[in-house]
């Protein structure tokens, strides 16, 4: 019995223990950004009591056995398990899961999940973005997508930049298409970063959806949407920074350069210009008065999202305002944009869509990468001249004179600080667009939609040239006061109607089909005139309203344009078991650029994958997750030429005689090429996905080829007598040309969490690239481009040579004795003799004689390796990113040394030959007429780089603090972009371009990339 007893209290002891139940409450939030997850579920393990977070992520479960495991899940998400031990209120954070949320990839007219994706895609996301900050959004292209190469125009504030994917196909318009939200827009650098959800990049075959536009590739654009069932979440960002320039160049002070000069004078038997060089001290130097330090930049971003279980909202609206670190105010930047997104359930079936963007922008801007632009102004202006007379008025610069030392530096250098002061211009464009869209489900697995995009903008430019002189001669020097102004308008409209099936059969065949077609409408004019003799010679005055003066020639000008598709395309789509994966497409594209017999063209293309994980004899590992072989293939096409290239109209200017008078009227424009038609592209690309180390490690590689036929070339020559020589007229437009781009891409993604405090995300991409002009039939078999000097043209579009590389005589050292030159063919053809210490030419085609004819390539500006690597840390409450882009085996043209006697030079010249043996690399200097200055390999440079492009060091504020006052994130960081370049080339930027594909590797002085040291914080409600 007293056993019994004490079993009996034993199991009612035991019963009485594992019936306990507690209460637990709390937070379920994002471990990256802290957002709480609403909708999360909570589930008791292995039992059925469950439970939903509110809309604030927040959650109450009762009842809980002791010792019992909750589960918390979320779409997308890793789950996270707590074993219950008592009554207690807890914060869960979830991690994005790769494995449970397949990255959701748009591709054009519908998305794919990222494992059944058969191109070649690259993606950019918002988190991306906000690691780099970018000011202009295609900043964020460099160094994260692998054969992405971005290049600046200019480093000036809002200064344009370019975007080439997988090389230079063409000699006209390289840009790819950038499509947002399924609207093609012009520009995508005017777009506020902060609205963009991802960017995808489509660079193989997969891009034929889009057709004749999609040669280049396509730049998808996906925009920030509210979540269902989502409490208002409103965030504010905002940043402020210095801005300075990233880099000067090492020119001489006024006691070197005197010195120099002297040398120079000696050598050629003229006298010393000046006997006592230790007077001249370190004189003047301009880049420092041209250049500000601590220009501000200045960033306000503020948005509201999100949405019931019906409707979903998020608006926006962000202000920049950049100065510029040379000139001041007259080459600031500002920009404003507001934004509205909705997308609503009207029905179980019917679903619409809204997207509405505006944006004004204000800019005023300056010469620059010229002859006699600013930059080029401060290099050569010598720095024994002070910037300022005794009058308080910036300096006249002499243009030449013997009995005046340092005065001959030519009519087109003049005081770049009185350029800056008598420079006066403006620039303000306002756009609106946007999209509409209806989805309607027909039937289940069958989806309409309907869709229109916009885009209308509409600009005012105004420059303001002052009556001034510059100095006696100047070729800028101008008498007559003039304000230039002009107005225009562009409008894009697009409709898509397409239906997209999707149905699965036998449970393992899955098909899917779209079918649509695409309506396309550009159209737009503008006015421009000029009117004369500004009232005081004054900005303030300057509006042709205002002006008294008149002329005898054409004032005024004016533009219409009206350009039109219609297409329509088809998808097909077919997976087994998700294993073997097919997609065909085909689009027919009718486009009013070209003429009636060639105005329609078919781009069909097909990819193909194969998911060599899923099979059975590919046996789990815990080194190869996951393993894809993929391929494309197809044909696209690109009609991005003068308009109305088909068909001559009166778009020039001529001058005739009527009854003995000279009448002004119109002449032939672009002389016509009715068979004119689309550049045709074939693109091939193979490649291998890997997933590694329990899915640690992602890898993607590429090779790819893209081969490019029938360029639309703009450079034939023709007889003079056809008119077209007269102001206004053209070069007809003729297909005939051949380009190749081949390479390999390789990428790799290291993601770790190290500890539940501490995550590693790394990122490296590496490229190759094969560019080689396979055809030019234009008579000549080659184009001309870019300009050294005033009339001497660097680059060429060649057959075998790759597009734009320099053209011109290549150097072997320099004559160290008379005896070397003696024994030398003569270089008299290059304009004199040689002597010790000149360069020494190669005859290229043996002939004895040094001349034109030995000519050659002297390098590219196109890149063989570009590399990124993006690194990013993350340790308790802190984070680090660091983004890095390096480009190697480009050339570059060092163009911005002016060639006349007296101008100011780079130290490097302190290096030249002063006597056998004492260089082989720098010449003598002299006044004396020598072949140094003709356009050589002496004056072109390697301009591969390395450039550390954003560094950033965050600290996000413990949650349970910040909630106290109703913020559920607050995050101040600081950092600096266009940290370092590391470079060899001696100019302001290696990776400039000027955007020309056969020149665009001529630096003439390009404006810098400015360093921007950045402080900021993130705040979320």
């Amino acid at each position: 019995m007293k056993s019994n007893f004490f079993l009996i209290a034993f199991i009612l002891l035991s019963s009485f223990c594992y019936s306990q139940e507690y209460e637990i409450s709390g937070k379920v939030t994002e471990t990256q950004t802290g957002l709480p997850l609403p909708g999360a579920t909570v589930v008791v393990k292995n039992g059925t009591l469950q439970t939903i977070a509110d809309l604030d992520g927040n959650f109450q479960i009762s009842g809980v056995p002791s010792g019992a495991t909750l589960v918390f899940s979320y779409v997308g998400f890793s789950k996270s398990e707590f074993k219950v031990t008592k009554n207690e209120t807890i914060t869960v954070t979830l991690k994005p899961d790769a494995e449970s949320l397949e990255e959701v990839v748009v591709i054009g007219y519908g998305t794919q999940a990222k494992r059944e994706v058969t191109g070649s895609v690259g993606i950019v996301s918002s988190k991306n973005l906000e690691d780099l900050r970018p000011i202009k959004l295609e900043q964020a292209l460099q160094g994260t997508v692998s054969r992405v190469n971005v290049t600046t125009q200019s480093g000036r504030p809002g200064g344009n930049l370019d975007v080439r994917i997988r090389g230079i196909g063409t000699n006209g318009e390289n840009r790819p298409t950038f499509i947002v939200d399924g609207n093609v827009i012009q520009d995508i650098g005017l777009l506020n970063p902060n609205d963009i959800e991802s960017l995808t990049v489509l660079k193989d075959a997969q891009a034929a959806i889009y057709g004749t536009i999609g040669a280049n590739g396509v730049i998808l654009i996906t925009t920030k949407s509210g979540k269902k069932n989502s409490k208002t979440k409103i965030s504010y960002n905002t940043y402020m920074g210095s801005q300075e320039t990233s880099r000067k160049l090492p020119l001489l002070n006024a006691t070197e350069y005197g010195l120099l000069l002297n040398e120079s004078y000696a050598n050629a038997g003229n006298p010393l210009p000046f006997p006592n060089v230790s007077a001249l001290g370190k004189g003047t130097d301009w880049q420092d008065e041209v250049f500000d330090t601590g220009v501000p930049i200045i960033s306000h971003d503020l948005s509201a999202s999100g949405g019931t279980d019906k409707v979903t909202y998020n608006i926006s609206g962000s202000h920049l305002d950049q100065g510029g670190i040379i000139g001041g105010y007259k080459s600031n930047f500002l920009r404003n944009t507001a934004r509205l997104a909705l997308n609503a359930d009207l029905t179980d079936k019917l679903r619409a869509k809204a997207n509405v963007m505006y944006l004004y922008t204000s800019s005023r801007t300056f010469s620059e990468n010229a002859l006699g632009s600013v930059l080029f102004n401060a290099l050569n202006t010598p720095s024994i001249y002070k910037p300022y007379n005794q009058s308080g008025n910036p300096t006249l610069l002499p243009s030449g004179d013997v009995n005046v030392p340092g005065s001959n530096i030519g009519f087109e250098i003049i005081n770049p600080i009185a350029q800056i002061e008598n420079t006066f211009n403006s620039y303000n464009l306002k756009r609106i667009n946007g999209s509409f869209a209806l989805e309607y489900d027909v039937i289940k697995d069958l989806t309409v939609t309907g869709r229109i995009g916009f885009e209308t903008s509409n600009s005012e430019g105004k420059t303001f040239n002052k009556m001034v002189n510059y100095g006696p001669g100047k070729v800028f020097n101008n008498p007559r006061s003039s304000v230039d102004q002009s107005a225009i308008n562009d409008n894009r409209y697009t409709f898509d109607l397409y239906a997209a099936y999707k149905k699965t059969v036998a449970e393992n065949h899955n098909f899917g089909l779209t079918l649509g077609t695409t309506v396309y409408k550009e159209y737009g004019n503008g006015l421009n005139a000029t009117g004369f003799d500004v009232p005081n010679n004054s900005w303030e005055f300057a509006d042709i309203s205002l002006t008294t003066g008149y002329v005898d020639r054409k004032a005024a000008g004016s533009y219409t344009y009206d350009e039109r598709r219609l297409s329509y395309f088809g998808r097909f789509q077919y997976d087994f078991k998700g294993k073997y994966l097919l997609s065909a497409m085909l689009r027919r594209d009718m486009s009013t650029r070209f003429g009636p017999s060639n105005r329609v063209a078919y781009f069909p293309s097909v990819t193909a994958g194969w998911v060599i994980s899923d099979e059975s004899f590919f046996k789990e590992s815990k080194f190869i997750n996951f393993m894809k072989l993929r391929g494309s293939y197809g044909s696209l096409g690109n009609d991005q030429i003068t308009t109305n290239a088909y068909i001559s109209l009166l778009g020039g200017e001529g001058t005739y005689i009527f009854n003995g008078q000279l009448v002004n009227g119109n002449a032939i424009g672009l002389l016509a090429n009715p068979a004119v038609k689309w550049e045709d592209a074939k693109k091939f690309d193979v490649g291998l996905d890997f997933r590694l180390l329990n899915n640690k490690v992602e890898i993607a590689t590429d090779y790819f080829i893209d081969t490019r036929k029938d360029l639309l070339l703009g450079a034939v020559p023709v007889s003079a007598i056809t008119g077209i020589g007269g102001p206004g007229g053209l070069l007809p437009v003729i297909n005939a040309g051949d380009v190749r781009n081949s390479g390999f891409e390789f990428a790799i993604n290291y993601k770790e969490q190290i500890s539940d405090s501490f995550s590693v995300n790394v990122n490296y991409n590496i490229t190759t690239l094969k560019n080689e002009v396979t055809g030019v039939r234009n008579g000549t078999g080659f184009i001309d481009g870019g300009l050294f000097g005033t009339n001497t043209t660097t680059s060429r579009m060649e057959v075998g040579h790759e597009m734009g590389y320099f053209f011109g005589y290549k150097t072997n050292g320099i004559f160290q004795n008379q005896a070397e030159v003696d024994a030398h063919p003569s270089q008299l053809a290059l304009g004199a003799e040689a002597k010790p210490g000149d360069l020494r030419f190669v005859d290229v085609n043996g002939d004895n004689v040094i001349d034109a004819k030995d000519k050659t390539d002297l390098g590219s500006p196109i890149p063989d390796v570009t590399m990124g690597l993006n690194i990013n840390l993350n340790y308790k409450g802190f984070d680090f990113t660091a983004y890095a882009f390096a480009s190697i085996g480009n050339d570059m043209v060092r163009a911005y040394e002016r060639t006349q006697n007296d101008v100011n030079r780079m130290n490097y010249t302190l290096g030249r030959w002063t006597g056998e043996g004492s260089t082989n690399s720098v010449p003598r200097v002299t006044t004396a007429a020598t072949a140094n200055n003709v356009f050589s390999d002496y004056f072109v440079e390697d301009a591969s780089y390395l450039r550390i492009q954003n560094v950033q060091l965050g600290y996000t504020l413990n949650s349970a603090f910040t909630e106290k006052a109703g913020i559920s994130r607050v995050r101040i960081y600081t950092g600096v972009n266009n940290l370092y370049t590391f470079t060899k080339y001696m100019g302001y930027d290696p990776g400039a371009s000027n955007g020309n594909p056969i020149g665009g590797g001529v630096d003439r002085g390009f404006y810098p990339i400015p360093r921007t040291y950045l402080f900021g914080v993130n705040v979320n409600f």
